[in-house]
């Protein structure tokens, strides 16, 4: 009897849910909540334009640099005479102005705290300034970093500053498969908020999340009877990848099945495969095929003792 694996039958599932996101990348925006419009910055004045240490040495270095720039010599005789490096007298000669010589602060990096960060802004206004507190609340929404990352974050707050939400990135077609293949009841509120705007602007990535829900149903009640109305709803779907997938079921149908509805499965031979191909990796260019021998015997003894 054949029975194929579930967790290749989840895995080709989950494979042709990235294709079809990879195939609507111009929809992943759609999960990047619209930034809030910020105030203008107001303009410095122009007394304090070079009010700092930085400042004035980068407009120092561009007048020094462009009052002997025009006089025809060479960037390395320049760089000579001023004592500098070529390549900073290659920057202040091609700039237009000191400012675009001044270094840069880089923008923050994200990290996992700033979906939370707008929920953190509201309840600090509405009275609870206490981190622990806060910490606790959005581990029970999912967050799973430390509390000293909360704590440093509200700091700013404390000083009546905002806090710094920089833009997220759209997701990868990947983490968009990642994000339909798993659980409901395991997603995050910033995967759940996220999925939610995507698929209520994606109709071909909302039809794939219901036919993945399909599958998923079918697999945890080990029922296969509504698998051929699901293979005729993923050929009718208009969605190359799932029509694929349905072609690819139809010709294994009776193994199919068998996965679906049967505690047999080849995940066994997976693990066995896995730890063969874990041992060859370890000793690859530092063992011979005896000890390789040795290793895999080792391994499956102690597979069988603790399985």
């Amino acid at each position: 009897m054949q029975v194929s694996d579930r967790f290749h039958l989840w895995q080709g599932l989950s494979k042709r849910v990235s294709d079809i996101a990879a195939a609507h990348r111009g929809c992943l925006p759609a999960a990047v909540p619209e930034p809030e419009p910020a105030a203008p910055p107001p303009k410095p004045e122009p007394s304090a334009a070079a009010d700092t240490p930085a400042r004035r040495h980068a407009k120092q270095l561009f007048e020094a640099v462009h009052a002997v720039s025009g006089t025809g010599r060479s960037l390395s005789a320049i760089a000579r005479e001023l004592g500098l490096n070529r390549r900073t007298v290659a920057k202040y000669a091609r700039a237009a102005s000191w400012q675009e010589c001044v270094r840069r602060t880089p923008p923050r990096r994200s990290t996992s705290l700033d979906p939370y960060l707008e929920y953190l802004r509201q309840r600090w206004e509405e009275g609870e300034h206490t981190a622990t507190v806060l910490h606790q609340e959005i581990v029970a929404k999912g967050y799973l970093g430390r509390y000293q990352r909360v704590k440093l974050s509200i700091a700013p707050l404390r000083r009546g500053l905002p806090i710094d939400t920089p833009r997220e990135r759209p997701p990868s077609p990947r983490q968009v498969a990642r994000w339909i293949t798993t659980t409901p009841s395991r997603r995050g509120l910033h995967v759940t908020e996220a999925l939610r705007r995507l698929l209520s602007h994606c109709p071909e990535l909302d039809q794939a999340h219901d036919l993945v829900r399909q599958f998923a149903a079918m697999l945890d009640a080990r029922d296969a009877t509504p698998l051929p109305d699901w293979l005729d709803q993923l050929t009718a779907s208009r969605l190359p990848a799932m029509a694929s997938l349905a072609k690819a079921i139809r010709e294994d149908q009776h193994a199919v099945v068998q996965g679906i509805t049967t505690a047999f499965n080849s995940g066994v031979n997976e693990g066995r495969i896995t730890d063969l191909k874990l041992q060859k990796r370890i000793t690859a260019g530092r063992a011979g095929v005896p000890l390789l021998r040795q290793r895999v015997i080792l391994m499956a003894h102690l597979r069988r003792r603790y399985p």
